[in-house]
This record gives structure tokens, sequence and C-alpha cells, in this order.
């Protein structure tokens, strides 16, 4: 009924990256998954998320009057708020700090909860049209020391307008974990603080491993962990998530898809201004969706059901270890697979071939692994390695290839970046933070897996599993 070449030329032409740099999302990629409504909302003031989950995604949004408007209907608080930065990857000094600034200002021995407060009273200073002193940050911190009633004037003085300021790849403030641990902890007090001023919000996005840290050690903590939210992907999230891609591709493109979900699910799609919104069934993990992706790849991930059933295997085998599925990696998984459909099984039945669809996870991980050694580039060192090992394996065997790179410890592994938390435990220090960090799970016989999403991509192998690309 649909040409399958045409299909794929519509899935490549959809938008399904996920990096926008910090950049406004164009309206029609904009998902909400119903997992992160009490993310969105203004009583979460912490919201915990993995690499690739949307933490600087829906910072973005998050400031976009026009982009929140198009889920006022799902998270109304939103609406008429004024919507400002406190940190971000992309650095703007009249707003907030950068990484140089905050070392000198601890250099200097300031309080990063006051550097923290110059910053929400700067944000508010601008909201109510006042002036306060701004030409350096340590003026402004000086003034609010110096001049305590004047500042606390500012933020008693009456508003007609509510406020929401948002902060968000806080790894960028220190390369040193203690002074990061100082830096977070500090806003988390002026979190607290914060909460006192009625029409004031404050939302912090947190990395999981700089929430499990000592950033909560201080009085009352315990009210903003009350407020904690996570950032996660179900499957159904993943696969609304791709359709509400796919069904906004460019012109014929987009056509062509948006027949295929209302045939699959016999539900229509909602026009919304500029682009397309799927409908309500398209969203959950039901028999619409499953039919939907099988119009793509299939019913089998070989020639019969031993081999498992693409709409499920597709999400699983590019969990971490602890089970989660980032969009970023599903949506690379996705496009490569229709990439590498239509160079080797052109006349294939489906737009997407279950060989592809295995490449598709070999990409992804490779992307994957580029991301993770951004964050954490003692892991590529690491993990490196350990390539032609197969998994699982066990500790002792992994522990031997470490020390036979690294003869004095951990500790030896050279990083510009924030190290292993763990290092000076030793091996089993380096073991305990990949685990944390879903790189690698630890089974009941203490043997060593690693997840297909990083095996794949560090060139370790699995008995019947994805293979490594090299």
């Amino acid at each position: 009924m649909f040409d399958v070449n045409e299909l794929r030329d519509a899935i490549l032409s959809s938008p399904l990256e996920t990096s926008n740099f910090g950049e406004e999302p164009e309206p029609s990629t904009l998902y909400v998954p119903f997992s992160h409504i009490k993310a969105l909302r203004l009583d979460a003031n912490v919201v915990v998320g993995g690499r690739g989950v949307g933490k600087s995604f829906w910072t973005s949004v998050l400031r976009s009057a026009s982009l929140r408007s198009t889920f006022d209907n799902l998270v109304p608080e939103l609406t008429d708020l004024d919507i400002n930065v406190g940190f971000s990857s992309r650095e703007d000094i009249d707003l907030y700090p950068n990484e140089d600034s905050f070392a000198l200002m601890l250099n200097q021995g300031i309080d990063p909860y006051d550097i923290w407060r110059a910053v929400i009273m700067r944000w508010v200073a601008a909201c109510a049209g006042q002036s306060i002193p701004n030409n350096t940050w340590p003026e402004t911190v000086s003034w609010l020391k110096q001049r305590p009633e004047e500042a606390a004037n500012l933020m008693r003085t009456p508003r007609d307008w509510r406020g929401l300021i948002i902060f968000d790849a806080l790894d960028r403030t220190s390369n040193d974990w203690k002074r990061m641990d100082e830096i977070v902890r500090g806003l988390l007090r002026a979190v607290l603080w914060l909460k006192s001023y009625p029409g004031l919000f404050a939302k912090v996005f947190l990395r999981e491993d700089q929430a499990e840290r000592t950033v909560f050690n201080f009085p009352d903590a315990s009210k903003l962990l009350a407020t904690k939210a996570e950032l996660s992907w179900a499957r159904h999230d993943l696969h609304g998530l791709l359709w509400q891609r796919l069904i906004n591709a460019p012109e014929e493109h987009g056509q062509l898809l948006r027949k295929v979900s209302e045939f699959v699910s016999e539900a229509s799609l909602v026009s919304q201004l500029s682009h397309w919104q799927l409908p309500e069934i398209m969203k959950r993990d039901g028999d619409a969706q499953r039919r939907a992706f099988e119009r793509l790849a299939g019913p089998w991930m070989g020639r019969d059901k031993r081999r498992g059933v693409p709409y499920t295997w597709s999400v699983s085998h590019l969990a971490d270890g602890k089970g989660l599925t980032s969009p970023r990696s599903f949506l690379a998984a996705i496009r490569h697979a229709a990439e590498d459909s239509r160079e080797r099984y052109a006349s294939h039945e489906f737009a997407l071939h279950y060989e592809s669809i295995k490449r598709g996870i070999s990409k992804a991980s490779e992307i994957r692994v580029r991301e993770v050694a951004e964050d954490y580039p003692w892991i590529q060192d690491v993990l490196s390695t350990l390539k032609g090992l197969n998994v699982p394996s066990d500790f002792e065997l992994i522990r031997q290839r470490w020390i036979e790179r690294y003869p004095e410890g951990p500790q030896a592994i050279d990083t510009v970046r924030l190290p292993a938390q763990h290092a000076d435990r030793g091996w089993e220090g380096i073991r305990e933070d990949l685990k944390r960090l879903g790189l690698i799970d630890i089974k009941t016989t203490s043997r060593i897996d690693m997840p297909d999403i990083y095996r794949v991509g560090f060139g370790l192998g699995r008995k019947g599993g994805v293979k490594p690309s090299n």
C-alpha cells in the first residue's frame, strides 16, 4: 500500500536530530511525555536526568513563550511567566558567571550561595525595572552583602509578575568535583532561600552523578529533595517522539507518513499552526504504535519470531545498565537504519531492514561513546583498554587489563575535566563509578556485563550479540 523507497526517503527527511546546542527547538519537534509533566511543573525545583534525556532541551523550551503555549493545556501554570536562565551551556556573562568567574570568586573566598543570590537578584531587578550594581559579579555580590537591607527590599517589593529562573549544565562551572559540589550546594541553598518569596520559582537540572553526591548536605535540604523529579523515557514515549518527528517531515514526505499514522491508528492528526500533533492513541504503548512501527520495520528481527520484535528490540538494545534509553540514541539508530537499508537492501519489503536496525544500534553506540567521553573523559581511557574482550567477563580479567595500562592505579588516568569520583578506592572504585553511570552491570555471579549501547562503541564482543563496527 505504501511504497518502500518513498517511506525510506520520508524517514530520512524527518527532523530526527535532537542536539539543539541551546537553540530554540522547532515547534514540530516538541513532544511532551506524560512522565515529564511533573518535571515541568513549578513545584519541581530539582530535575535529574542522564545525558541526552532532555535537560538542555527543556531549558530551551521553557524560555520560549511560543513553545510553552503549545502545551499549556498540560502545564497551565507556566502561562504568563517571566522565565530566565540562571546558568546554561551557552555563556552569557551578564546573566550569570562563567567558569573563570566562579574560579576567581571562589579563590577570593566568596560563598557560592551569595554568588547565586546575586544571579537571582540581577534577574529580579531587571524584571522590576530597578537598578543594582552590575558591572562585575563581585560588585553585585559585594552590594548584597554590604547593603543587605537594600537587597531585602528588592526581593520584598510587591510584584505584578511571576517568574521562573532555570539552571542547567552545572558541570560547566568547574573541572574539580569538590569545587563543583560547593557551587551546586550553594545554588540549592539559594533555591531554598528563593522559596520564601511568593511568585518566584527556580528549577535546577542536575546530572545523576551530581545529585548522588553531597550537594544536599545542608539544613532543610529535604524540602528540595521532596520536589525532585526525574527525566526518563519509556518505550512508548520514544516511539511517540519518533512519530511526532515523522509526521512533521517536509512536504510530500510528511504527507506520506501522516497517511501511515492515520491508516494504522484510525485516528486523525491535529494541525496546530505550522505543525502536526499525534493523536493520543499514538502516544501509548498499544496496538496502534506497534502496528505503525511494523509498517516501517516488519514483524520480526529476522526471518521468524525467534529473533524478536523490532518495536521492542530497537529500544531494549539501546538501553544502558539501568535499563534507560535516551531519545537521542533511539532517533540516531532509526535514521542510520533507514540510510543503511537504502544502501544495502533497496528491494527489501520494508523500509527498515532488520540487519540495518542492528547497524543503527552500532552507529548509535558510537555516538553515545563520543558523548560520554565529552562528559567523562576518564571513561574513554578506562574502557578503550577492554577492546576485543567478550562480556560477560570476570572482573579479575578486566582489572588485569587496567593494571597493565595504568600500573600506578586509577589516579594515573590523565583528565582535564571531572575525574572518576571514586578513583581513590582503586579499581573497585572505578567499577562502582561505571555501574552508577549505567555503563556496566554486575551479574549475580559477580561477572561484569556491558549494555550494547556502550559495548559496541567500545569494541567489546558478546556471543550472538550486535557486532562492533570494527
